[in-house]
C-alpha cells in the first residue's frame, strides 16, 4: 500500500483535495500550506504547460500566469522540497513534461525527482494505460503513487483495468469535459464513482467541475472525496488574496465534515 493510499484511507471524513497551479502567484507555497492547515487531505500540484489536453480556460490562465512569471517545472518542483507538511502532495502534469524533465533519464528521472522533493503521488492523464507499465513500475519503486483516471465513457472492463493498475486512489472524471466551473454537478459524476467503487478497494475521488460546496457534498454520496480546482484558481487569477482562497478551502472542508465519512 502506498503512503498516499494509507493516508487517504485513514481519513475519517470525505476526502478534500484542492488543486494549486505551481507558481501561479508569488506566494503560491503559502496557499499550499494554508490549504493543508484548512483541512485538505492531500493537495494536487499542477505544473504549468503550454498545451494541456484536459485543463479548461481557468487552469490555462493560471498556467499562463505561472509561465509568465518564469515558472518552469523543475525549479517549481524544487520549491516543494522546502515544505514540511503533514499532507501528501500529488503532482499533475502531462507526458511531455514527464518525459523531458530529466532528458537523459526520461520518465524514470522525472519520478526520481518527484520522490526527491517529497511528492507522494503523480497524475499523468495523457499517458495511455497500455503504455504505462514502465512508468507505474518505476513509480512504485520510488514510492510515488501513480494515480489513474477513469472517465464516464469507460466501460466496466476498462474501469476494472484502470482500478487494478492505479495506486493511491482512482480519480473519477465527473463528465466527458475539460476542467472548469459548472452550474450543476454532471449527471454522470455519481454513477461513474459508484461503478468504480464496486471494482476497487482504493479510495475513489471525483473531480472536474466540482464548483460549489453543494456539488462536493452531492458527489461524496458515492465518491470517497473530491478534487476542487478551477473555483480556487479562478479566485487567484481574478486577484483574490491567498488568504481568501484558503478560506474557500476551509468552507469546503466544513461542508464535507458536516456530512461525515
Amino acid at each position: 500500500m502506498s503512503v498516499l493510499e494509507r493516508r487517504l484511507r485513514d481519513a475519517r471524513e470525505p476526502l478534500l483535495i484542492p488543486y494549486v497551479m505551481a507558481g501561479v502567484v508569488p506566494d503560491w507555497l503559502d496557499l499550499v500550506r494554508g490549504a493543508a492547515e484548512a483541512g485538505a487531505d492531500a493537495i494536487e500540484i499542477g505544473l504549468p504547460f503550454s498545451d494541456p489536453m484536459l485543463d479548461g480556460p481557468t487552469v490555462q490562465r493560471a498556467a499562463a500566469l505561472a509561465a509568465g512569471r518564469g515558472g518552469r517545472p523543475r525549479p517549481l518542483l524544487d520549491e516543494l522540497a522546502g515544505l514540511d507538511l503533514d499532507v501528501p502532495l500529488v503532482v499533475m502534469t502531462y507526458a511531455n513534461v514527464a518525459m523531458t524533465l530529466a532528458p537523459e533519464r526520461g520518465v524514470a528521472g522525472f519520478l526520481d525527482h518527484l520522490a526527491s522533493v517529497g511528492v507522494q503521488g503523480v497524475i499523468v492523464p495523457d499517458l495511455p494505460l497500455e503504455e504505462s507499465a514502465e512508468y507505474r513500475a518505476r513509480a512504485a519503486e520510488v514510492g510515488v503513487a501513480a494515480v489513474l483516471l477513469a472517465a464516464p465513457s469507460c466501460g466496466d472492463d476498462r474501469c476494472r483495468e484502470i482500478a487494478r493498475a492505479s495506486s493511491g486512489f482512482v480519480y473519477c472524471m465527473s463528465s466527458m469535459r475539460i476542467t472548469g466551473e459548472r452550474a450543476d454537478l454532471a449527471t454522470t459524476a455519481r454513477e461513474t464513482a459508484r461503478r468504480v467503487k464496486g471494482m476497487t478497494a482504493l479510495p475513489v475521488v471525483t473531480g472536474f467541475g466540482i464548483s460549489t460546496v453543494e456539488h462536493a457534498v452531492e458527489a461524496c454520496a458515492d465518491a470517497d472525496g473530491v478534487v476542487i480546482g478551477s473555483v480556487l484558481m479562478r479566485m487567484l487569477v481574478d486577484g483574490a488574496p491567498v488568504a481568501g482562497v484558503v478560506d474557500e478551502v476551509a468552507a469546503f472542508r466544513r461542508a464535507l465534515s458536516s456530512v461525515g465519512g
